[in-house]
């Protein structure tokens, strides 16, 4: 059995290529909150109590756009369900751990240390295996927070044409290359983006967030009822 060192180091190189775009993500992040009017306190507060980049970016689209507390709470609710889904998936293998420990690592269950720790935890049955999800999501926590950092510090500096918009969506995209070869994921892709770019101006109290979801979720039921029809 390796060391609980050597599986925590393990997670910090597998989770650190998902990292590249994570940078400049929470330079925007640092940099848009200022410039709505939120203070270097408030934007640490948020991302060292949310960690969650999606539903931070979607706080600060909603509140600059006059959304109500209601729909931004819900809105950025129902970005960060899906680390219920995450949560759910992992817990088959953390149900010897101890309440702490389950709770530290619900902390750090984030898309990109997700993404690289389902894989090994599946892999590896050793009692340890645990801190690869550790090690991957305390790198994505020190990212996250030393780029929201800069972001705040070096915001003025960054010029607009460095475009570093760009950085939001391929952050997403990195992860959902893999789901790009399932029919069904595709079709949920498709749909829940739709809805969300039509709707964006088209649904009141800037809920075109809750309701691209819904929609996903709801293309995603129909579509798993007839599963082996469609792989």
């Amino acid at each position: 059995m390796k060391s609980n060192i050597k599986v925590f180091l393990k997670g910090i190189v597998d989770v650190s290529p998902l990292m590249i775009p994570v940078v400049p993500f929470g330079l925007i992040f640092g940099v848009l909150s200022i410039e709505i009017g939120f203070s270097p306190i408030e934007t640490m507060g948020m991302s060292l109590i949310i960690f969650g980049g999606a539903s931070q970016i979607v706080l600060l689209q909603l509140f600059s756009g006059g959304a109500s507390s209601l729909v931004i709470i819900s809105s950025v609710g129902a970005v960060n369900s899906r680390h219920m889904l995450y949560g759910a998936v992992v817990s088959e293998h953390l149900s010897d751990l101890k309440l702490l420990w389950k709770i530290i690592i619900s902390y750090f269950l984030i898309d990109q240390a997700f993404a690289v720790s389902n894989e090994y935890l599946k892999k590896n049955k050793d009692k340890n295996r645990y801190f690869h999800l550790v090690g991957g999501g305390a790198t994505c926590w020190v990212i996250w927070q030393t780029t929201t950092f800069l972001g705040i510090i070096l915001g003025s500096a960054i010029p607009e044409k460095l475009g570093l918009s760009f950085a939001v969506p391929l952050t997403f995209l990195a992860l959902l290359v893999n789901d790009f070869r399932k029919f069904i994921n595709v079709i949920v892709i498709i749909v829940s983006g739709l809805v969300a770019t039509f709707g964006y101006n088209l649904i009141p109290f800037k809920a075109y967030v809750i309701v691209a979801a819904l929609a996903g979720l709801l293309t995603a039921m129909v579509f798993t009822k007839n599963k082996k029809k469609y792989e």
